[in-house]
Formats: C-alpha cells, sequence, structure tokens
C-alpha cells in the first residue's frame, strides 16, 4: 500500500504547488497587463498571458460561482482557492507523516 500510496501523495502536491504558482503568475501578470508593463500585443506575451489565464479560470470558476463578485468589488477568489490548496496540501502532509 506505501509503495501506491506514498508517490501518489507527492505527485498530489506537485500539482497543487504548480496550480499555486499558475494563480499567482496570473494575478501578477493581470496586475501588469493593468499597469501598461506587459505588451498584449506582443504574441508571444499574448499566448503565455492566455494559456496562464484559461488554467487559472478554470480552477478559479467553481470558487467565483460560490462567491459572487459586484461590479467594482476586489477579487478575492485567487486568495481564497490559494488558501484551499493550501489546506488539501496541508491534509496531504498529515497524512504523508502517518506512514512515516
Amino acid at each position: 500500500m506505501d509503495i501506491i500510496l506514498v508517490p501518489l501523495l507527492l505527485l498530489c502536491k506537485t500539482v497543487i504547488s504548480l496550480a499555486e504558482i499558475v494563480v499567482i503568475a496570473d494575478v501578477v501578470m493581470g496586475w501588469l497587463v493593468m499597469a501598461n508593463i506587459l505588451n498584449t500585443t506582443n504574441q508571444f506575451v499574448h499566448a503565455i498571458l492566455d494559456s496562464i489565464s484559461r488554467i487559472s479560470e478554470f480552477m478559479l470558476r467553481p470558487v467565483r460561482k460560490r462567491i459572487p463578485i459586484n461590479a467594482g468589488a476586489l477579487d478575492i477568489s485567487p486568495v481564497i482557492l490559494l488558501l484551499l490548496l493550501k489546506f488539501i496540501e496541508y491534509i496531504i502532509d498529515r497524512i504523508y507523516l502517518k506512514f512515516f
């Protein structure tokens, strides 16, 4: 059982870490676009922005459905998603420590 479960837990932690990086990158790149630091007419920048926003939107959509955003309000869905990911990561750590 340990032969399968431990690598699976480590894989889940890696996927969660990558998801956290994508969400943070999406937020930071959104700020850079709003400040006109990133040129969205550049095809390379546009491709990176599009791919990161598609991945993060896939993860943020369920959070945004449960927490509606009023017009002009601050979008806190990335913060809530990051907290949920950290909570899941903490649960995985506790399960991992149970085996060692």
